[in-house]
């Protein structure tokens, strides 16, 4: 069973030594060697960089309460561990009927995002403890009208509810800045729409959630945009305290809500630092997808990859691996592929880019990759990879010491 509280406690921090994954020749075969006995692809997590993320998280939330982003887990024992270090506290979830099964263990869930799945619905309204133990999220009162479609005030419990709030950047020269979520925007917008919430009977105002993703999920660290970007954040972020403060202020006279969420693994420092808001959200940090490398505010652990095996040899200098095209969501660029990163100075060709049946590996260590032996590569993201095994293989140390089943390998599919 995966145990992050042995052997450290948050208030021990991060360790004074450099770990050993910042040696790659020391790290990557170690796992090599922990998992040569399993057929490929294998995929593993490394306990000891599990429990580094985790603790660097805590200690860049400066210690506002963590809720565990479950979309970039999507592994049980991994968000029960996390789960049961003091500062972590609570799940977010991405699905309804993901939200309806982890409530059968936890008892603090939030809904990132509006639902119209009557079936979900219908289940959670025959069910008291779930009702207790799920918010729903809504921007609009349509939201609300699925759910009185479903089952009306008086039939059903009294359903928790939160608003999400449009954290984006509207900068008079480039525009929107940030992600397309939710229409509320401003201090008077939430309020109005707050002070309708509250009049629908059944239903209880307990929350609101502003994820600011032009700040956590935008690298800042090299690149020649990177002086726009920081320039940008910055911008955001002096706007954002402000407006939140406002909406704060607004909502607290309509509604006695429980909390206010915001942030993610890239922003948490920012998050940590805003006395309007109650709780931060992260789950990314924990796993360490290569597109946190890019943050100069902290570098995750690779705590989660998955090797590949070479099956063929088309080129002196090309080595071709059995797989390899599990891309992440976003906009379909190179930063959304999967890293190869041991051996080192391996990369993808232009025109073939990660395949889903075969990846062709170019660069000068691949003339002495021959047929049968591994290449490590890392996932742009943390949980997607969860979509594409059935289980991860945990290692401490020079050994594979657990199995934890992804949400796939326990027969889910939430999205």
């Amino acid at each position: 069973m995966l145990d992050l509280i042995d052997e450290l406690s948050p208030a021990s921090g991060a360790s004074a030594v450099a770990p050993e994954w910042e040696d790659p020749a020391r790290y990557w075969p170690r796992l090599s060697a922990a998992t040569g006995h399993l057929p490929a692809p294998v995929a593993v997590i490394d306990r000891e960089a599990l429990r580094y993320n985790a603790m660097d998280l805590l200690v860049r939330a400066g210690g506002l309460p963590i809720r565990v982003a479950s979309k970039s887990v999507r592994v049980r024992a991994v968000l029960d561990a996390v789960l049961k270090l003091p500062g972590f506290r609570g799940i977010l979830a991405f699905t309804l009927e993901e939200a309806l099964w982890l409530a059968e263990t936890h008892d603090d869930i939030v809904l990132g995002y509006p639902t119209v799945d009557r079936a979900a619905l219908a289940r959670l309204f025959a069910d008291e403890q779930a009702a207790r133990r799920i918010t729903l999220m809504i921007d609009d009162l349509a939201h609300l009208d699925v759910i009185d479609s479903v089952a009306g005030p008086g039939t059903r419990p009294p359903i928790r509810v939160a608003i999400d709030v449009d954290a984006s950047w509207r900068s008079p020269l480039l525009g929107h800045i940030g992600v397309r979520r939710s229409a509320l925007f401003s201090a008077g917008e939430v309020a109005a729409f707050a002070r309708k919430v509250v009049a629908r009977p059944g239903v209880d105002l307990v929350g609101l959630q502003m994820y600011d993703a032009q700040i956590a999920g935008q690298g800042d660290a090299a690149g020649p945009d990177a002086p726009v970007i920081r320039m940008v954040q910055a911008r955001s972020r002096n706007e954002l305290r402000e407006r939140r403060a406002a909406i704060v202020d607004a909502v607290r006279g309509i509604a006695p809500f429980e909390f206010l969420n915001g942030g993610g693994t890239g922003s948490l420092e920012f998050t940590g630092s805003d006395e309007s808001l109650t709780e931060a959200s992260a789950g990314s940090g924990l796993l360490g997808g290569h597109l946190f490398d890019g943050y100069r505010s902290f570098r995750p652990a690779p705590a989660s990859a998955f090797a590949f095996d070479v099956v063929r040899r088309p080129a002196v200098d090309i080595a071709t691996v059995l797989g390899g095209g599990w891309i992440a969501s976003g906009p379909a660029v190179a930063s959304r592929q999967p890293r190869p990163v041991w051996p080192e100075r391996l990369h993808t060709l232009p025109r073939e880019a990660a395949g889903e049946v075969q990846t062709p590996l170019q660069g000068p260590t691949a003339a002495a990759l021959g047929v049968g032996d591994r290449v490590w590569f890392r996932h742009a993201k943390s949980g997607e990879p969860a979509e594409r095994i059935d289980r991860y293989h945990l290692v401490s140390g020079d050994e594979v010491v657990d199995e934890l089943p992804t949400y796939r390998g326990e027969g889910k599919a939430f999205l």
